[in-house]
């Protein structure tokens, strides 16, 4: 299973939100950079970086931030957040990312998930987040009326191999992902499912990988010593 752990940058700032709200955010350092090295000492195998502002209001406000993590560093990185145009993902892929992360261009634009796949097929991931099984977008800020399930579905009817589902009621609570969700999931659709939202205990990721998750996606217990990283690579990817 693989694990990926987070970084979420706003304001060139590394921060972690609760259940996705922007007033409740703590900050974890000002060098994303010095983040992705220590995780990357700790033996990480595949990052995955966020632009907050971008999820917010729809354009790539750290992209010089997360092009300094893929130079540095020689492995694959995946991204999301603000990413909403194919030029949006020309520019993304052009600096070396390895896979990226369209959230609310599946549910305002599809077609364009569609057309992404088409031409970059497996560099092309779908972030689903959810709240009460609805899909939230623009940076969890706005919750639609399109069922999480549906546009898994769909999702993979347009060719996605890699789906991140988030319950954003869990995000950053240090409560546990909603296994029960996330299953359902996987056994619908039997793709690529990375659980997210949440994960703050062995337990959580060793539940994540008794239902079948692709990965898992780990970011407050890492920064508040919850868990080693260390020590879930070990565990989990290197059995």
């Amino acid at each position: 299973m693989q694990i990926y752990p987070a970084i979420d940058i706003k304001n060139g700032q590394c921060v972690r939100l609760k259940q996705g709200r922007f007033d409740d955010m703590t900050v974890y350092g000002n060098d994303p950079l010095g983040i992705a090295r220590k995780f990357v000492a700790a033996g990480a195998t595949y990052l995955h970086v966020v632009d907050l502002d971008g999820a917010r209001m729809g354009s790539g406000y750290n992209q010089e931030a997360i092009k300094k993590i893929v130079d540095t560093f020689n492995i694959p990185v995946q991204t999301g957040g603000g990413i909403r145009t194919m030029r949006d993902i020309e520019e993304r892929i052009a600096i070396g990312v390895s896979r990226v992360i369209l959230g609310t261009t599946a549910v305002s634009n599809p077609e364009i998930v569609k057309e992404a796949v088409k031409i970059y097929g497996d560099k092309i991931a779908v972030g689903i987040d959810a709240v009460n099984g609805r899909v939230a977008i623009q940076g969890w800020e706005k919750v639609s009326e399109v069922s999480a399930m549906e546009l898994c579905k769909q999702m993979k009817d347009f060719g996605v191999k890699t789906i991140i589902y988030t319950d954003i009621t869990k995000d950053g609570m240090m409560v546990g992902p909603n296994i029960e969700a996330t299953k359902e999931i996987i056994d619908a659709t039997g793709i690529n499912i990375i659980t997210s939202g949440g994960i703050s205990a062995m337990m959580d990721i060793e539940k994540a990988n008794q239902i079948g998750s692709h990965g898992v996606i780990i970011g407050k217990a890492l920064y508040k010593g919850a868990l080693d990283l260390s020590d879930v690579i070990n565990r989990f990817e290197k059995k």
